[in-house]
């Protein structure tokens, strides 16, 4: 499955709102860190990423969002997980990455 990622930029709350659709893999990993970049580029702020119908994740994704929390809290700034499935939920709690993640 491929990825979609919906985008806006809420200027009443400041922070970026991210829809992760489908697979975060080794297939699609290049195209959102590019896109999440780029955004970062036009506005650091605070991510929020909406990952209710984000069906999987492997590794590759994982590696993205680090490398992309990594650059906002240079800033101060933070990634907060939304909705995130039970196979994420998972994958975050075995990983430890759900202590640097804000997991809403």
């Amino acid at each position: 499955m491929s990825l979609q990622i919906i985008k806006q930029f809420n200027e009443h709350t400041i922070q970026w709102e991210v829809e992760l659709v489908g697979d975060a893999d080794i297939q699609t990993s290049g195209r959102l860190k590019d896109e999440l970049n780029a955004m970062l580029d036009e506005n650091e702020s605070n991510m929020q990423l909406n990952c209710e119908r984000l069906t999987y994740i492997d590794s590759t994704g994982l590696g993205v969002l680090i490398g992309i929390l990594k650059r906002v809290k240079t800033k101060e700034k933070n990634i907060y997980i939304m909705n995130a499935q039970s196979n994420m939920k998972k994958l975050l709690s075995i990983t430890g990455l759900d202590k640097i993640f804000v997991i809403v």
